[in-house]
């Protein structure tokens, strides 16, 4: 029982980032005082990235996202997509 608890405990370490491909997150960044969309996991490290919010499957989804977060500043339609990496 234990190898097999050993076993899917490495599983799920090992596949955790091969599930985060093509994932989206919304990042607050104080370096840039703006929200932007990124296609990494982000860590919060308490200076210049303040919140994470996600994974999201899209980047549609992201945006619709970014749009709720009261913490981001709105974004000008026009240069939506320049700010994202």
């Amino acid at each position: 029982m234990k190898r097999v608890m050993l076993t899917g405990g490495l599983f799920a370490a090992l596949m955790t980032p091969a599930l985060a491909d093509g994932m989206f997150w919304v990042v607050g960044s104080h370096a840039t005082d703006k929200c932007e969309i990124v296609t990494s996991n982000p860590v919060v490290d308490g200076g210049n990235i303040w919140f994470v919010d996600g994974p999201y499957k899209s980047r549609s989804d992201a945006k619709l996202a970014r749009s709720t977060i009261t913490a981001c500043p709105k974004v000008d339609p026009g240069k939506d997509d320049s700010d994202e990496k």
